[in-house]
């Protein structure tokens, strides 16, 4: 019997993921347990495998957004008649469910908040219109039916296209479901997503559906004059990655917190002595140690002893952990992360370094795990190597410390 793969959730608070490319095509014999394709979501690309074993029937989404639980291939016998099963499942998606919103899903941590948001927190797309003006329209059916005062973006979804594609009311404070660049090139040309008919998953607006409405539309009145055109070759625009861009908030967030700095130079003979110790007496097999692993199991003692610190602010409340996850900060080809060595008070320094090297090879490959990026309640990030001998770490929300350290002299 034929299986829906669905797009999985990864992590807490996951409602959508980018599939960036499939790893196998339609008739490839597939092995349970063998990727399938890969999965980018705001913290990490990730290798998705099957949990099916059999024929890849049919890819249902090639490549792009979908929500999570979305049927994006089918996995059967070979010449097995799914039809009927991909009717189904893409009637679903298409809008058979219930116009009501889904229940609010309480963010988790790096949740990407760009994704939706309440219609009635939209702000007017522009002020080309002046207050008390008329403005004549000739509304399409189903416009008349929208409760709205006019705007620019209403008035160009009338006409015989936007008759057809036009989206039903939305409840108040029901949330508009956009991709990121959707909302980019809305926020440009001064559109209304309240008034655009999103054709992607859900009904979410996509950068298509934004640059349709907006084809014949005038600039909005405050856009500034077009630069003079610059000499080809001079200037390279490189579009964020989801990864980046969630680095790009998490940082903005991070300013926003009372932080202060303490600074203290500290005697590190003996931190470099047990680790020469330590590394003399290695079986083979096991992995050597670095100052960072002997730095991770100091700092989840001292966490221990000081729970206020082994703790995160999330949503007004303080959440003390009894057992101390700290992160590592990693530098990549695609930006900073931190995955996090669980329970670091309870292991050894090498047991430490096991875990620590296998953190970041799997963090350079790009080959980490939503859940290896989760739960972290304190962030060590180390530039000593670079000869650095003081700088301010930026904080990792929702934690509530980080410790900066410089170079061993």
């Amino acid at each position: 019997m034929a299986t829906e793969i669905k797009l999985p959730r990864l992590g807490q608070g996951m409602e959508m993921g980018t599939i960036v490319r499939w790893l196998k095509s339609e008739g490839d014999e597939i092995a349970k347990g063998e990727p399938l394709f890969e999965l980018d979501t705001d913290k990490v690309t990730q290798e998705v495998e099957a949990d099916a074993a059999g024929v890849l029937l049919k890819i249902v989404v090639s490549e792009g957004e979908a929500s999570v639980g979305t049927t994006v291939a089918v996995i059967g016998a070979a010449d097995e008649d799914v039809s009927e099963l991909l009717a189904g499942a893409q009637g679903g998606e298409n809008g058979d469910a219930p116009a009501a919103a889904p229940p609010a899903v309480e963010k988790a941590e790096g949740d990407e908040e760009e994704d939706s948001e309440p219609q009635a927190k939209t702000e007017p797309p522009s002020d080309t219109v002046s207050q008390g003006e008329s403005v004549p329209t000739e509304a399409a059916p189903a416009a008349e039916a929208r409760p709205e005062a006019e705007t620019p973006s209403n008035r160009l979804l009338q006409g015989k296209e936007a008759a057809a594609s036009a989206p039903s009311p939305r409840a108040e404070g029901e949330r508009i479901k956009a991709s990121p660049l959707a909302r980019r090139i809305a926020r440009e040309r001064g559109l209304d997503l309240a008034a655009l008919a999103g054709t992607g998953p859900e009904g979410r607006v996509i950068a298509e559906d934004v640059e349709k409405a907006g084809d014949g539309a005038a600039p909005a009145a405050y856009a500034a004059p077009s630069p003079a055109p610059e000499a080809e070759g001079e200037i390279e625009i490189v579009e964020l990655t989801s990864i980046r861009g969630t680095i790009a908030r998490r940082l903005t967030e991070a300013w926003q917190a009372p932080v202060f700095q303490l600074s203290v130079t500290a005697d590190a003979s003996e931190l470099a002595t047990t680790r020469e110790r330590m590394v003399e007496l290695l079986r083979e097999g096991e992995t050597k140690p670095t100052v960072n692993d002997v730095l991770t199991r100091l700092v989840a003692s001292a966490l221990q002893r000081h729970p206020p610190v082994n703790a995160l602010f999330v949503d007004g409340a303080i959440h003390r952990y009894q057992r101390a996850n700290v992160g590592i900060a990693v530098a990549t080809p695609n930006g900073l992360v931190v995955p996090v060595i669980r329970a670091a008070d309870r292991k050894s320094v090498l047991e430490i370094a096991a875990v620590r090297a296998d953190l970041v090879s799997r963090a350079r490959e790009g080959k980490l795990r939503i859940t290896d990026l989760e739960e972290g309640t304190f962030t060590i990030s180390n530039l000593g190597m670079y000869g650095i001998e003081q700088f301010i770490a930026v904080l990792n929300p929702p934690q509530v410390a980080i410790l900066a350290v410089g170079s061993i002299e």
